[in-house]
């Protein structure tokens, strides 16, 4: 070869090494979006706009790819291998079930959970301060604690009740401690406590069944993705039941349930976004400490209180975060 036509080539290849790094540096990341819960439209659209205030576009640049068991937690790990083999550059999920099933699936693609209890407990992470592998995020509270102060707060709205009836999941691994600290409190508070299962949405008419027989006067629901997603359902029998609940999450009191006791799940997930902003900048999840939510919200549905014969005091709506007219 001439020396002419041989720097000809070379200048020719070097031209084109900024342009493979820009094309590189560009590749849109895809995001993972995977819920052992039903769709959400204003959780996902937190996530959106968490995404949007560190400067990712759905559909400029950023994909995200949606999967959801609703419930069906037999599902989790197909679900969970589908988007590794999509080869995704990071999973955002909620609870510890689809946690879990991503943990068993992938030890590289990182894993951004929002919904977690106790990830140490539950051995999806090492520490809060030091996750350690390739998963990291947030959790819905310190610990199962909350379940047993939804017991306390139906006390307080309703005065005397003695019978207390628990809609429990036990396809979903939290349900053990949840229930256990449930049944605690309840004990505390001299109050006979029955758990009835609820493994699918077909399960819901012969659960309620059962404890109108077993003659329950108060309600509370297990933090789950299968209950949450059938809330209206769940809100629905338990009016018709006159059962006064207190529920996890607040999407339960907008859907009709007397009231609910928990964190924002859209502030949750708005806040999962700036994880995987870190992460798609190079950031390890090893390295990214757990949080824990900011605020615990209680909402309280007034129109639900009057439909069932209740007053609810003036210190119970003096703590109330909301009230639903």
């Amino acid at each position: 070869m001439r020396r002419r036509e041989f720097v000809t080539l070379l200048g020719g290849v070097a031209a084109s090494w900024p342009l493979a790094a820009r094309a590189q540096s560009t590749k849109v990341p895809h995001v993972g979006f995977f819920r052992q819960a039903g769709p959400n439209d204003k959780q996902l659209d937190a996530f959106r706009d968490g995404l949007r205030a560190a400067g990712y576009i759905e559909g400029q640049n950023i994909v995200i790819e949606q999967r959801y068991a609703a419930g069906a937690y037999e599902r989790l790990s197909e679900l969970a291998r589908e988007l590794v083999n999509s080869n995704v550059d990071v999973i955002v999920v909620d609870g510890t079930a689809a946690a879990t099933a991503c943990k068993n699936s992938t030890a590289t693609i990182p894993v951004v959970f929002t919904l977690a209890v106790d990830p140490v407990a539950d051995e999806l992470v090492a520490s809060f301060a030091r996750p350690g592998g390739n998963l990291t995020g947030l959790t819905m509270a310190a610990g199962y604690g909350l379940a047993g102060k939804r017991v306390e707060l139906l006390k307080d709205i309703v005065g005397s009740f003695s019978r207390l009836a628990v809609l429990s999941n036990p396809g979903n691994p939290p349900h053990v401690p949840y229930l256990r600290e449930t049944q605690r409190v309840a004990a505390a508070l001299g109050l006979d406590v029955q758990a009835f299962e609820v493994r699918a949405p077909n399960d819901l008419p012969g659960a309620f069944a059962a404890l109108a027989d077993w003659h329950a006067n108060g309600l509370v629901t297990l933090t789950d993705g299968m209950l949450f997603s059938q809330r209206d359902r769940v809100v629905e029998l338990a009016l018709k039941s006159k059962l006064p609940g207190v529920y996890p999450e607040a999407e339960f009191a907008v859907a009709g349930g007397l009231a609910s006791y928990g964190p924002s799940l859209p502030d949750l997930f708005r806040r999962a976004a700036g994880y995987v902003d870190k992460i798609l900048k190079g950031a390890k999840p090893a390295d990214l400490p757990i949080e824990q939510p900011n605020k615990i919200d209680l909402v309280v549905n007034l129109k639900t209180a009057k439909a069932l014969g209740l007053i609810i005091s003036t210190p119970v709506l003096g703590r109330a975060d909301e009230v639903i007219e």
